[in-house]
Parts: structure tokens; sequence; C-alpha cells
């Protein structure tokens, strides 16, 4: 038997004030790499060449196995199988992508991302695109390559090219998915719209209910297709219990809403 904290979700009354899971200190709102300065400066916005060449790379980690895979497919029994693969890469990248976006709104500190995004959401959409998407174009690079020269070796089997090729895509791109999720729809491509409202990739709507209270759920930014299971088998507040019964450590999610940190009125997206 173990008692709950007192200031646990499920013991707090309704009538007093949810809680907000992205709250950053207030030192926090003067580092330059949180969205939160970056609207007083513009130039931490934009790419550079360092950001373009760590796009660069992580898309060629990407298009190797993925082209790989391709290559030898043989017979509609690999085609198949490289197909069921993608499929499996794509929605267990949308499953990673949330639970990564729950444990740095939860546990992160000032030098995470996502610290700062809950006040000026809309920063994500000024920014360049290598800019928003080198940091995991960096890590999917790192990851893959060592997979792919493992693969390569023993053989490169189609499935598991096409398996690392979009898992690690998706996981990629997450970014810009998440960035067209807070953009204005008629500034949107046609084919965006359209596979967010085909729930290919995570709509404006989807994602938004994670900007509102309790802000507690829709985390995955992909295509937001874990997102029900994950909020109604209350998966994360079981996480939540785990880590702080064995480490001591209380989420964010378990404290008031501080409005500070609540996001900012008078957005123009």
């Amino acid at each position: 038997m173990f008692t709950l904290p007192p200031t646990h979700p499920a013991l707090v009354p309704a009538t007093t004030p949810t809680h907000h899971r992205a709250r950053i200190t207030s030192a926090a709102l003067t580092q330059p790499n949180l969205s939160v300065s970056d609207e007083d400066d513009p130039t931490s916005l934009r790419s550079t060449w360092s950001h373009r060449a760590w796009v660069s790379t992580g898309c060629a980690s990407v298009l190797v196995p993925l082209a790989d895979s391709l290559s030898s497919l043989t017979d509609p029994a690999s085609c198949a199988e490289s197909a069921l693969a993608v499929l499996v890469g794509y929605a267990l990248a949308d499953l990673g992508t949330g639970i990564y976006h729950w444990a740095i709104d939860n546990y992160g500190d000032a030098s995470t991302p996502f610290q700062g995004h809950h006040r000026r959401p809309w920063t994500i959409t000024r920014r360049g695109f290598a800019n928003n998407l080198h940091a995991l174009a960096r890590a999917v690079a790192l990851t893959v390559l060592p997979i792919e020269a493992v693969l390569l070796a023993h053989g490169g089997h189609p499935a598991a090219q096409a398996f690392v090729g979009a898992c690690a895509g998706c996981v990629m791109f997450s970014q810009q998915f998440h960035a067209w999720a807070h953009g204005t729809r008629s500034r949107l491509p046609k084919a965006v719209v359209a596979l967010q409202e085909a729930g290919v990739l995570v709509s404006r709507a989807e994602h938004a209910r994670h900007h509102r209270a309790p802000y507690d759920g829709n985390y995955c930014i992909v295509s937001g297709l874990w997102n029900r299971v994950l909020d109604e088998s209350r998966f994360f507040e079981a996480a939540e219990m785990v880590v702080f019964l064995r480490f001591g450590v209380r989420p964010r999610s378990w404290d008031e809403t501080a409005a500070e940190w609540m996001e900012e009125t008078g957005s123009d997206s």
C-alpha cells in the first residue's frame, strides 16, 4: 500500500485550479535558447549553416535505409513486409514523441525543448526549417548511422531497413509536423492540411488540446494516433507515480497552474 501525495490530481477537489505540465522558472525566461527569449531575439529563429548541415546529415541517414529497402524488394511478400514495417515505424515514432514530450514537459529544465513553448507556442511557426529540426536531426543521424552499418553488414533485410528509415524519418520531422499543428490553416500548404484532416499528420485541433487546461495529454506530435490510448488508459499518471515512488521526483503535473506560465494572448497565429 502507498499513499498518494496530498497534491496528486486524484486528491485535488474539482474546484482547485488545474495544473500545467510545462511551467518554467522565472530564471528560465532569460535563457536565449527558449522560445520566450526567441521572441525578443529573432536571429535565434534563423537557420544557420550548422543547422542545415545536421538536417542534411539526418535526411541522408533516413534516405539510405529507405533506398536500400526499395532496391531489395523482389517479390510481393517482401513488398508487403516492408510496407507493414513502414506503418509500424510510423506508429512507434508517434508513441516515442509522445513519451519524450511528456518527459521533458514534466521533468525537463530550462535547457530542454518545450520549456517556454507553452507560453508562446506560436514561436515555433517562425523558426527556420533547419533551426526547428536540427536537434532531432543530429540525434537521428548519430543513432541511425551505426544501426545502418550493422544492418548493411548483415545483408540489410528490406523490412528492417524500411522500419528504421520510416521511424527515424517521422521522429526527425515530428518537429515540423508540430510546427504545422500550430500554423494557421490558410497559410499551410493544401497537402499538409489534407494530411492533417486525414489523420496522417497531427492536426491543429488534436494538438490544441495539449495547450488547454488541464494540460495533461495529447503529447504525441507525429499523427496523434496514440493520444487517446495513452490518455484514456492514464498511462502518464501511472508513469508519474512510478517515478515518484522510485526516485521521489515530483512531475510538474502535480502542481497547480501558475497563470504566468500559461499561454500569452494576442498572438497573430
